[in-house]
Protein backbone atom coordinates (compact mmCIF):
# COMPACT_ATOMS: atom_id res chain seq x y z
CA UNK A 1 0.00 0.00 0.00
CA UNK A 2 1.12 3.43 -0.69
CA UNK A 3 2.01 5.51 2.04
CA UNK A 4 0.32 8.81 0.15
CA UNK A 5 -2.54 9.13 -2.51
CA UNK A 6 -1.06 9.03 -6.11
CA UNK A 7 -0.73 12.62 -7.43
CA UNK A 8 -3.79 12.96 -9.86
CA UNK A 9 -1.65 15.48 -12.46
CA UNK A 10 0.62 12.42 -13.52
CA UNK A 11 -2.24 9.87 -13.77
CA UNK A 12 -3.86 12.75 -15.83
CA UNK A 13 -0.77 12.55 -18.12
CA UNK A 14 -0.40 9.29 -18.10
CA UNK A 15 -3.90 8.61 -19.10
CA UNK A 16 -3.80 10.85 -21.52
CA UNK A 17 -0.27 9.55 -23.59
CA UNK A 18 -2.19 6.31 -23.37
CA UNK A 19 -5.41 7.58 -24.79
CA UNK A 20 -2.41 9.63 -27.61
CA UNK A 21 -1.12 6.00 -28.13
CA UNK A 22 -4.50 3.87 -28.82
CA UNK A 23 -4.87 5.83 -32.52
CA UNK A 24 -2.54 7.71 -34.89
CA UNK A 25 -4.21 11.12 -34.51
CA UNK A 26 -6.66 12.64 -31.66
CA UNK A 27 -8.88 15.60 -31.62
CA UNK A 28 -9.53 17.46 -28.29
CA UNK A 29 -13.45 16.05 -28.07
CA UNK A 30 -12.15 12.78 -28.76
CA UNK A 31 -9.51 12.71 -26.18
CA UNK A 32 -12.37 14.07 -24.22
CA UNK A 33 -14.96 11.26 -24.72
CA UNK A 34 -12.08 8.61 -24.25
CA UNK A 35 -10.98 10.02 -20.96
CA UNK A 36 -13.55 11.67 -19.46
CA UNK A 37 -11.04 14.83 -18.82
CA UNK A 38 -12.80 18.17 -18.66
CA UNK A 39 -11.63 20.11 -22.00
CA UNK A 40 -9.83 22.82 -20.18
CA UNK A 41 -7.45 20.48 -18.48
CA UNK A 42 -6.77 18.46 -21.60
CA UNK A 43 -5.79 21.69 -23.56
CA UNK A 44 -3.14 22.57 -20.48
CA UNK A 45 -2.25 18.77 -20.69
CA UNK A 46 -1.55 18.71 -24.24
CA UNK A 47 -0.07 21.80 -24.15
CA UNK A 48 2.99 20.77 -21.71
CA UNK A 49 3.09 17.50 -23.60
CA UNK A 50 3.84 19.64 -27.06
CA UNK A 51 6.49 21.82 -24.93
CA UNK A 52 7.98 18.67 -24.13
CA UNK A 53 8.11 17.24 -27.06
CA UNK A 54 5.99 14.30 -26.79
CA UNK A 55 3.40 15.59 -28.94
CA UNK A 56 2.88 17.81 -31.60
CA UNK A 57 -0.32 19.65 -32.91
CA UNK A 58 -1.46 20.26 -36.31
CA UNK A 59 -3.56 23.38 -35.55
CA UNK A 60 -5.36 23.41 -39.42
CA UNK A 61 -7.05 20.39 -38.50
CA UNK A 62 -7.28 20.06 -34.58
CA UNK A 63 -5.48 16.71 -34.53
CA UNK A 64 -2.44 15.83 -31.53
CA UNK A 65 -0.21 12.96 -32.00
CA UNK A 66 2.55 11.22 -30.71
CA UNK A 67 6.51 12.61 -31.46
CA UNK A 68 9.41 10.23 -31.49
CA UNK A 69 10.58 11.98 -28.21
CA UNK A 70 8.27 9.47 -26.46
CA UNK A 71 10.42 6.74 -27.46
CA UNK A 72 12.53 8.00 -24.93
CA UNK A 73 9.78 6.48 -22.66
CA UNK A 74 10.89 2.97 -23.54
CA UNK A 75 7.03 2.34 -24.88
CA UNK A 76 4.25 3.76 -26.77
CA UNK A 77 5.75 5.12 -29.68
CA UNK A 78 4.58 2.61 -33.11
CA UNK A 79 5.63 3.12 -36.79
CA UNK A 80 2.44 5.16 -37.39
CA UNK A 81 2.69 8.30 -35.44
CA UNK A 82 6.38 7.80 -36.73
CA UNK A 83 4.84 7.73 -40.06
CA UNK A 84 3.14 11.11 -39.73
CA UNK A 85 5.02 13.38 -37.84
CA UNK A 86 7.56 12.73 -40.61
CA UNK A 87 4.81 13.18 -43.11
CA UNK A 88 2.72 15.55 -42.44
CA UNK A 89 5.40 18.96 -43.04
CA UNK A 90 5.65 17.81 -45.77
CA UNK A 91 2.06 17.26 -47.18
CA UNK A 92 1.55 20.52 -45.83
CA UNK A 93 4.09 21.68 -47.95
CA UNK A 94 3.03 20.27 -51.37
CA UNK A 95 -0.83 21.31 -50.61
CA UNK A 96 0.51 24.60 -49.60
CA UNK A 97 2.30 24.90 -53.00
CA UNK A 98 -0.24 22.61 -55.16
CA UNK A 99 -3.46 23.69 -53.47
CA UNK A 100 -4.84 20.07 -54.26
CA UNK A 101 -5.04 17.73 -51.46
CA UNK A 102 -2.84 14.87 -50.86
CA UNK A 103 -2.85 11.93 -48.04
CA UNK A 104 -0.53 9.16 -46.21
CA UNK A 105 -1.53 6.05 -45.94
CA UNK A 106 -0.42 3.02 -44.15
CA UNK A 107 -1.42 -0.43 -44.92
CA UNK A 108 -3.45 -2.27 -42.00
CA UNK A 109 -4.67 -6.24 -42.62
CA UNK A 110 -6.17 -6.09 -45.87
CA UNK A 111 -6.33 -2.45 -46.88
CA UNK A 112 -4.19 0.38 -46.53
CA UNK A 113 -5.94 3.91 -43.95
CA UNK A 114 -5.43 7.28 -44.37
CA UNK A 115 -3.31 8.33 -41.14
CA UNK A 116 -2.77 12.34 -42.60
CA UNK A 117 -4.54 14.46 -44.75
CA UNK A 118 -4.32 18.16 -45.90
CA UNK A 119 -8.17 18.19 -47.07
CA UNK A 120 -8.64 20.73 -44.43
CA UNK A 121 -5.92 22.97 -45.79
CA UNK A 122 -6.76 22.42 -49.31
CA UNK A 123 -9.66 24.84 -51.30
CA UNK A 124 -10.25 21.94 -53.69
CA UNK A 125 -11.26 19.25 -51.54
CA UNK A 126 -14.27 17.16 -52.52
CA UNK A 127 -14.26 15.46 -48.58
CA UNK A 128 -14.39 16.61 -45.70
CA UNK A 129 -11.88 14.50 -44.42
CA UNK A 130 -10.68 11.19 -45.43
CA UNK A 131 -8.58 10.46 -42.00
CA UNK A 132 -9.72 6.63 -41.25
CA UNK A 133 -10.55 5.44 -44.64
CA UNK A 134 -9.95 2.19 -45.45
CA UNK A 135 -9.16 1.77 -49.54
CA UNK A 136 -8.49 -1.34 -51.20
CA UNK A 137 -5.29 -2.52 -52.04
CA UNK A 138 -6.91 -3.62 -55.61
CA UNK A 139 -8.63 -0.55 -56.68
CA UNK A 140 -7.70 2.61 -55.09
CA UNK A 141 -4.11 4.45 -55.70
CA UNK A 142 -2.83 4.51 -52.67
CA UNK A 143 -3.59 1.22 -52.11
CA UNK A 144 -2.03 0.05 -55.37
CA UNK A 145 1.10 2.21 -54.33
CA UNK A 146 2.05 -0.28 -51.18
CA UNK A 147 1.35 -3.45 -53.02
CA UNK A 148 2.75 -3.15 -56.34
CA UNK A 149 6.07 -1.93 -54.41
CA UNK A 150 6.19 -4.40 -51.59
CA UNK A 151 7.98 -7.70 -51.80
CA UNK A 152 6.88 -10.34 -54.35
CA UNK A 153 6.45 -13.11 -51.11
CA UNK A 154 4.24 -10.10 -49.42
CA UNK A 155 2.37 -9.16 -52.70
CA UNK A 156 1.22 -12.72 -53.34
CA UNK A 157 0.00 -13.06 -49.31
CA UNK A 158 -1.82 -10.02 -49.39
CA UNK A 159 -3.62 -10.72 -52.85
CA UNK A 160 -4.28 -14.25 -51.39
CA UNK A 161 -5.91 -12.18 -48.83
CA UNK A 162 -8.18 -9.66 -50.35
CA UNK A 163 -9.57 -12.42 -52.50
CA UNK A 164 -11.56 -13.27 -49.65
CA UNK A 165 -13.14 -9.97 -48.73
CA UNK A 166 -16.32 -9.12 -48.84
CA UNK A 167 -15.99 -5.52 -50.19
CA UNK A 168 -17.00 -5.11 -53.58
CA UNK A 169 -13.75 -2.75 -54.75
CA UNK A 170 -11.47 -6.27 -53.74
CA UNK A 171 -13.12 -8.40 -56.15
CA UNK A 172 -10.61 -7.36 -59.05
CA UNK A 173 -8.26 -9.71 -56.63
CA UNK A 174 -10.23 -13.11 -58.02
CA UNK A 175 -8.95 -12.07 -61.45
CA UNK A 176 -5.29 -12.89 -60.58
CA UNK A 177 -3.99 -12.27 -64.13
CA UNK A 178 -5.36 -8.99 -64.38
CA UNK A 179 -4.22 -6.95 -61.46
CA UNK A 180 -0.70 -8.65 -61.19
CA UNK A 181 -0.70 -7.25 -64.71
CA UNK A 182 -1.96 -3.65 -63.54
CA UNK A 183 0.57 -3.86 -60.62
CA UNK A 184 3.43 -4.74 -62.77
CA UNK A 185 2.84 -2.24 -65.19
CA UNK A 186 2.47 0.61 -61.48
CA UNK A 187 5.80 -0.72 -60.57
CA UNK A 188 7.28 -0.03 -64.23
CA UNK A 189 6.43 3.65 -64.28
CA UNK A 190 6.67 4.28 -60.54
CA UNK A 191 3.43 5.78 -59.38
CA UNK A 192 -0.24 4.17 -59.34
CA UNK A 193 -3.60 5.66 -60.41
CA UNK A 194 -7.08 4.61 -58.67
CA UNK A 195 -9.55 2.05 -60.57
CA UNK A 196 -11.28 4.31 -63.08
CA UNK A 197 -14.63 3.12 -62.13
CA UNK A 198 -14.24 3.93 -58.81
CA UNK A 199 -15.43 7.69 -58.24
CA UNK A 200 -14.28 8.73 -61.66
CA UNK A 201 -15.28 12.30 -60.71
CA UNK A 202 -11.50 12.50 -59.33
CA UNK A 203 -8.59 10.79 -59.61
CA UNK A 204 -5.23 10.04 -57.13
CA UNK A 205 -1.40 9.75 -58.34
CA UNK A 206 0.14 7.71 -55.37
CA UNK A 207 3.47 7.36 -54.66
CA UNK A 208 5.41 4.56 -52.57
CA UNK A 209 7.48 5.86 -49.38
CA UNK A 210 10.33 3.79 -48.68
CA UNK A 211 12.30 3.47 -45.32
CA UNK A 212 15.68 1.21 -45.68
CA UNK A 213 14.48 -0.14 -49.20
CA UNK A 214 10.95 -1.29 -48.14
CA UNK A 215 7.41 0.53 -48.73
CA UNK A 216 6.57 1.35 -45.48
CA UNK A 217 3.68 4.05 -46.41
CA UNK A 218 1.73 5.55 -49.57
CA UNK A 219 2.08 9.17 -50.85
CA UNK A 220 -1.22 10.83 -52.90
CA UNK A 221 -2.51 13.55 -54.60
CA UNK A 222 -5.79 14.17 -55.70
CA UNK A 223 -7.38 16.49 -58.25
CA UNK A 224 -10.95 16.84 -60.18
CA UNK A 225 -10.87 14.99 -63.50
CA UNK A 226 -12.29 17.70 -64.90
CA UNK A 227 -10.16 20.15 -64.31
CA UNK A 228 -6.65 18.79 -65.72
CA UNK A 229 -6.05 15.42 -68.36
CA UNK A 230 -4.65 12.55 -66.84
CA UNK A 231 -1.62 13.31 -68.67
CA UNK A 232 -0.89 16.72 -67.35
CA UNK A 233 -1.48 15.54 -63.99
CA UNK A 234 1.24 12.97 -63.82
CA UNK A 235 3.45 15.69 -65.96
CA UNK A 236 2.67 18.12 -63.23
CA UNK A 237 2.54 16.35 -60.19
CA UNK A 238 4.92 13.09 -60.72
CA UNK A 239 8.24 14.25 -60.10
CA UNK A 240 7.14 16.89 -56.86
CA UNK A 241 5.56 14.05 -55.48
CA UNK A 242 8.26 11.63 -55.77
CA UNK A 243 10.39 14.62 -54.34
CA UNK A 244 8.49 14.63 -51.47
CA UNK A 245 8.26 10.47 -50.70
CA UNK A 246 12.02 10.56 -51.06
CA UNK A 247 11.94 13.48 -48.30
CA UNK A 248 9.61 11.74 -46.10
CA UNK A 249 12.57 8.54 -45.96
CA UNK A 250 14.48 11.02 -45.21
CA UNK A 251 13.00 12.28 -42.58
CA UNK A 252 12.19 8.79 -41.20
CA UNK A 253 15.75 8.13 -40.91
CA UNK A 254 16.49 11.13 -39.11
CA UNK A 255 14.09 10.49 -36.71
CA UNK A 256 15.41 7.06 -36.30
CA UNK A 257 18.84 8.43 -35.34
CA UNK A 258 17.30 11.34 -33.06
CA UNK A 259 15.23 8.88 -30.75
CA UNK A 260 18.46 6.52 -30.53
CA UNK A 261 20.11 7.35 -27.05
CA UNK A 262 23.74 7.50 -27.69
CA UNK A 263 25.91 4.62 -27.75
CA UNK A 264 28.01 4.68 -24.00
CA UNK A 265 31.40 4.47 -25.99
CA UNK A 266 30.32 7.83 -27.73
CA UNK A 267 29.04 9.27 -24.35
CA UNK A 268 31.79 8.78 -22.91
CA UNK A 269 34.42 11.89 -21.98
CA UNK A 270 37.80 11.33 -23.23
CA UNK A 271 40.53 11.39 -20.43
CA UNK A 272 42.85 13.81 -20.20
CA UNK A 273 46.43 12.96 -19.96
CA UNK A 274 48.69 14.38 -17.49
CA UNK A 275 52.00 16.67 -18.61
Amino acid sequence: MASFPPVRAVERAIELLQCLNRQPISTLDQLHRQTGLPKPSLVRLLQTLVSKGLVNHAPQSGAYYLTSQVHTLSCGYHSEPRIIEAAAPVADAMTAKHKWPVSVAVFDADAVVVRYSTIAQSPLSLLHSSIGMRLSLVSRSLGRAYLAFCPPDEQQALLALVAQSDNDEDRAAGNLDAIQATLAETRARGYALRNPAVRPVSNTLAVPVYENGHVVASFGLTWFSSALPLQDAVASFLPPMQEAAGRIGERLVQLDSESKPPSPKAARRPVRQRA
